[in-house]
């Protein structure tokens, strides 16, 4: 592949190729849906909404998925509204994709909700919960998209914390900090295939939490996985915090494919941000994948080849570099989707294209964008796509549909509209 640099390569010596792109966030692993062009600023307005509650945490929408007509949103919450309604709603609630009327279905979970998938017609919420929808079931479970039941034939064995959930060949990845940290499931019965035996050990020195993987996706063609997380080791070989699986046989292997880069810390010395890496996302093409961090950008070094609080694109066929970074110059990437017309990423951050950027300031010629940006998938450059959402932590759910782009967070309004904790923003 012919190399050119990008402008911040010029500018940073950060390089550049082509191709088009793909989507990840916790909570939602696949290749996102491809787009013919970026998705409106104008976000829908029929949505519903989160409602804070005096005394309790700062509402947050984590994980959406779509299945049957009906959209699936979980998170932290206990309200809900839409239409001047109110609706008590505990961690989980459902909705109607065409006109945002709520679901009666009674799905709350006693604990956070931080990932879901669709397979058919059937949803799958995982998180910390021990009790969801008036049942006595943990971690994960599989709900009908068209009436709302847990079905109670499912049941995994999984004993923790589930991160992110992803499907493929007839399987349904898991991964998390429970004790085998990433398993395949029987989609139907929850039971262990065996599929994915690789043992993902060592924890990263002074990392906050279990050893566990926090971010997942799987290319269209359903052979690769690639996988983020709180990691140094998988099936006994050095993969710190990043590890490519091989998924096409009866087995799971480890892929040899691993950026050495990723072994280097990031600035940040914080227990939250020493395993750096987060959200990653296949292209629909699936000749490459796009992966978000946070850990704060080096101020020397190996500046332009470490991946902090930046959004880095690489390639199938090469792990010697990227083929763009954009930094934010110092704060947190979570969620990444990718659709062909863009790379979306959210998070807590108030810049794009800001390689010299320090402790989130604007190290000259920086795009001014809070919480949610779009890069042009073969220069890395942002684009002028801009609906500022503020955020406080910032948002992990981007999950791009055939009508546009759902976007879960805890930000209070979207492209200056009030959109608590959920918006939708359609194709034109």
């Amino acid at each position: 592949m012919k190399r050119r640099l990008t402008r911040h390569g010029r500018r940073a010596t950060a390089l550049v190729a082509a191709a088009t792109l793909a989507v990840t966030a916790v909570g939602t692993a696949t290749a996102d849906t491809p787009h013919p062009t970026v998705v409106s600023e104008n976000p829908a307005n029929w949505t519903p909404a989160l409602v804070r509650v005096d005394g309790q945490a700062k509402p947050i929408v984590d994980a959406i998925t779509v299945a049957g007509g009906t959209v699936f949103a979980g998170g932290r919450f206990t309200r809900v509204t839409q239409g001047g309604q109110n609706y008590q709603r505990t961690n989980v609630f459902a909705f109607d994709e065409d006109t945002g009327a709520m679901r009666s279905w009674d799905l709350d979970a006693d604990r956070r909700v931080w990932a879901m998938t669709a397979i058919g017609n059937w949803v799958y919420i995982a998180g910390q919960f021990r009790n969801i929808g008036g049942t006595n079931k943990r971690s994960i479970v599989r709900v009908n998209a068209t009436t709302g039941q847990i079905d109670p034939g499912f049941t995994s064995a999984i004993r923790g914390r589930v991160n992110v959930l992803a499907a493929a060949n007839g399987r349904l990845y898991a991964g998390g900090s429970f004790r085998q940290r990433l398993l395949a499931l029987n989609p139907v019965t929850g039971a262990n295939t065996g599929h994915f035996g690789l043992d993902i050990t060592d924890a990263l020195p002074n990392a906050w939490g279990r050893i566990s993987v926090i971010g997942m996706s799987i290319n269209p063609a359903g052979t690769r996985l690639v996988a983020t997380g709180n990691f140094r080791q998988v099936d006994g070989q050095a993969r710190s915090r990043f590890f490519m699986a091989d998924i096409s046989g009866a087995q799971a292997t480890l892929h040899n494919w691993y950026y050495n880069r990723f072994a280097s810390p990031c600035s940040s010395t914080h227990p939250r941000r020493i395993a750096y890496l987060q959200g990653i996302d296949f292209a629909p093409t699936g000749d490459y994948f796009v992966v978000v961090s946070t850990g704060q950008i080096p101020r020397s070094g190996d500046r332009f080849e470490t991946v902090c609080d930046g959004a880095a694109r690489f390639d199938m066929n090469d792990d010697s570099q990227p083929q763009w970074i954009n930094y934010t110059g110092g704060d947190s990437l979570w969620s990444v989707s990718v659709t062909g017309a863009a790379v979306y990423v959210q998070g807590h951050f108030q810049w794009l294209d800001n390689p010299f950027g320090w402790a989130s300031m604007d190290g000259g010629g920086a795009a001014r964008r809070l919480g949610i940006g779009a890069i042009h998938p073969t220069t890395g450059d942002a684009l002028a796509w801009d609906p500022p959402k503020r955020a406080a932590i910032g948002g992990r759910a981007l999950v791009a549909t055939p009508r546009g782009l759902w976007v879960g967070s805890d930000s209070v309004r979207f492209g200056g509209e009030q959109h608590r904790g959920l918006a939708f923003a359609p194709l034109p």
